[in-house]
């Protein structure tokens, strides 16, 4: 095999997707292979490092394989269904679309689309690679002959760089009139339920720490959802308290995980969760919600509730904030979490996997 081409609907910066498909790229060109990526749409900041799918060439000698990147419907999947080269898949879930059905009718289009693409493409894929066991047992139902596990290859020297100091001290003075801050950072969509981590907030403050902050991190693609989310904050009379940052900087988006006390996720609908790493990395606990992928991601790292009704989120983070013993054990968890999810492991997984396609 001389070379591992990568396709994706589309290349954005801040996109767990797309930095995985950088990162693996780095990994593929390590290992002597040939690697380009191709998407749909590529933002600005990164046309040098993708070329339009269309201009895809091909290759008839065998020795090539397409790596497709499968987390939405797109013109992407059925252009490589028709492609003779070997075709890999790497699977990052679909979310079910009933979570968009209220907010934005596309998408649920867009989720089936992509439901259907991921069972036609099992009949031509050799090699089926997830990013977790959750979204591996979805491969196989879908019909996948041949599975592993590969997770995201998170890199957490990304955050080495130098924290925007002025977001930092923002944060920090805020912090002198008292009270905790919580931080989620995700997409704000319906799935990932930004919704109950305000209203978990809300009891929080009533019960527990009238002073607290809660900052949610993350651009959107449901605009009726995020602004549904603002008209909720201003109802419940949070308007002061709650950061809606939207999506941010990577100085900026650091800066937020050394001013946060807690790292609450109440997602409904995980593949992976990315930014349960990103907290570990940086010694913040965390608070989530154990559904779909997230009880398998978070393992022992953080405190993983069977339900999210508003006092019982409330109260667990209270005693994460105010126990020193537990926060410093769920630190210490979280690091080690960590280790077993290192970007040495999962480049060893992702190498695993490109080498039994040779003894196959």
């Amino acid at each position: 095999m001389r070379a591992v081409h990568q396709f994706l609907p589309d290349l954005s910066p801040g996109d767990a997707v797309s930095g995985h498909t950088l990162a693996i790229q780095v990994e593929l060109r390590a290992m002597g292979l040939e690697s380009e990526v191709y998407s749909h749409t590529t933002h600005p900041s990164l046309a040098e490092r993708a070329r339009p799918y269309q201009r895809y060439r091909g290759s008839a000698d065998g020795d090539v394989r397409l790596l497709y990147h499968l987390a939405i419907g797109s013109v992407v999947a059925d252009f490589l269904l028709e492609r003779p080269e070997g075709l890999l898949v790497d699977y990052h879930n679909l979310t079910p679309g009933a979570f968009f059905a209220d907010w934005d009718p596309p998408v649920v289009y867009g989720q089936s689309w992509g439901r259907e693409q991921l069972r036609a493409l099992a009949a031509r894929t050799e090699l089926g690679l997830a990013d977790s066991g959750f979204n591996r047992s979805e491969l196989v139902e879908a019909g996948y002959r041949r599975t592993t596990v590969v997770p995201i290859l998170f890199d957490p020297s990304l955050f080495e760089r130098e924290v925007d100091e002025s977001a930092l001290g923002r944060l920090v003075s805020a912090k002198a009139a008292g009270g905790a801050d919580w931080l989620f950072v995700g997409r704000v969509v319906p799935n990932k339920a930004q919704h109950d981590v305000v209203k978990a907030f809300a009891a929080y403050r009533r019960v527990f720490d009238p002073q607290a902050r809660l900052h949610l991190v993350g651009g959107t693609s449901v605009p009726s959802y995020a602004e549904a989310l603002g008209r909720f904050v201003d109802a419940l009379g949070l308007t002061g308290a709650v950061e809606l940052a939207g999506a941010v900087p990577p100085g900026v988006l650091a800066a937020q995980y050394r001013a946060a006390d807690v790292f609450v996720c109440l997602s409904d609908h995980e593949g992976f969760c990315l930014p349960l790493l990103e907290a570990m990395h940086h010694e913040v606990p965390i608070v989530a919600l154990g559904a779909t992928a997230v009880t398998e991601t978070l393992g022992h790292g953080g405190v993983a509730l069977d339900r999210k009704d508003p006092l019982t989120v409330a109260a667990a983070v209270d005693r994460v904030i105010g126990d020193e013993r537990l926060r410093a054990g769920l630190v210490a968890a979280g690091r080690d979490r960590l280790a077993d999810l290192s970007l040495e492991r999962s480049r060893a997984a992702l190498r695993a996997a490109i080498a039994s396609l040779e003894a196959a």
